[in-house]
């Protein structure tokens, strides 16, 4: 089995910073990305940031609402990834959930989301 795992929500003030963590865990063979999303009250989920495998190492990739204030980052050494939030703004408000693309060790390729975790920006 696979298991997804995002921590590090939490109750900040405008302009403040988070850092959340999404951990991969079990039979996994290879992570080919992972995929930061958030879902806010009311509103659909949405692509935040993403970063994947490439032959040289990994690409990060941002949506609009991410770019100069969030970095996307992964420790090499283990299948956790890294959501670095700057200059948080009440919008920023959601639930934050991870998505992995991966393939175990049957060779199955799939993804995986984890539960979420709560970001919440005071004004």
């Amino acid at each position: 089995q696979v298991h997804v795992l995002e921590s590090g929500g939490g109750l900040v003030q405008t302009g403040g910073s988070l850092i959340l963590s999404c951990a991969a865990t079990g039979s996994i063979s290879k992570i080919n990305a992972i995929d930061w999303y958030r879902q806010a009250p009311g509103k659909q989920r949405e692509l935040v940031a993403s970063i994947s495998r490439v032959p040289t190492g990994w690409i990060p990739n941002y949506t609009d609402s991410a770019k100069g204030r969030f970095t996307i980052s992964k420790d090499n050494a283990k299948n956790t990834v890294y959501l670095q939030m700057n200059i948080l703004k009440p919008e920023d408000t959601a639930v934050y959930y991870c998505n992995a693309h991966v393939i175990d060790s049957r060779g199955d390729v799939f993804d995986k989301w984890g539960q979420g975790t709560q970001v919440t920006v005071s004004s």
